[in-house]
């Protein structure tokens, strides 16, 4: 899908979306999600812009900066569903794809991450495919905001890759679902995710599987598990 004047000139409009290509060495991917082709723009490369300052202070490397498998299955499973009058969020969002089919599929959404660049990548894609701005929100697991609301769709990405992250994305689930929402947790069998499906449960919560989906990507082959989470 090639943005339009209007998508660009909307960029220019921003300078925090601007300045993106002149603070990172971009690249750009295109994929298809639904029936539709996208060109994202990212960094070029994650390991640039590992901070050693970041990683003393709380261990935080930038994941956000890549496009992990999860996010691509997550997307297209999103692109299907009808989000007219539903409301959506996704935690860890990084680059946002997910985000951006819901938003694609009608969802009023937020993308939330604990980085800030990530949320300026999102809503610059989401500038340059859509033509209008994504709603965004800075969220450290750690310490949820209590303003976000409840969402209809909660998501999630590859997220369980360290195991304390289990109770924390558990809890976060749970306090943003709406009383008859669904998450939806894509995962490629990380190291934290059965912890964190157990705290769901443990949260009054049910859980089962939703899909799984095999993906390749080149030489390297995947298996995706889409869990759903509901209240009760």
């Amino acid at each position: 899908m090639t943005p339009s004047t209007e998508a660009w000139d909307a960029v220019g409009a921003s300078p925090e979306l601007a300045t993106l290509a002149q603070r990172f060495v971009l690249r750009s991917r295109t994929l298809l999600v639904g029936n539709r082709q996208w060109t994202l723009e990212m960094p070029c490369s994650a390991e640039d812009l590992i901070s050693e300052a970041d990683f003393e202070r709380d261990e935080r490397l930038p994941y956000w900066a890549d496009l992990w498998p999860s996010a691509i299955v997550l997307s297209r499973a999103i692109a299907a569903l009808d989000g007219r009058g539903r409301s959506a969020i996704e935690l860890g969002a990084g680059l946002g794809l997910p985000s951006l089919a819901a938003l694609e599929a009608g969802f009023a959404v937020t993308a939330t991450d604990y980085y800030a660049d990530a949320l300026l990548f999102a809503r610059r894609n989401a500038v340059r495919i859509f033509g209008r701005d994504l709603s965004t929100a800075l969220v450290d697991w750690r310490a949820m905001p209590q303003d976000l609301g409840r969402f209809d769709l909660v998501l999630a990405a590859d997220v369980l890759y360290e195991r304390p992250y289990a109770p924390l994305v558990a809890r976060a689930v749970i306090g943003l679902l709406a009383p008859d929402g669904v998450a939806l947790i894509a995962d490629p069998g990380r190291v934290a995710l059965q912890a964190c499906l157990e705290e769901c449960r443990a949260l009054g919560a049910t859980v089962r599987t939703h899909d799984v989906v095999p993906h390749e990507d080149g030489a390297a082959k995947h298996t995706i598990t889409i869990h759903e989470v509901r209240l009760g």
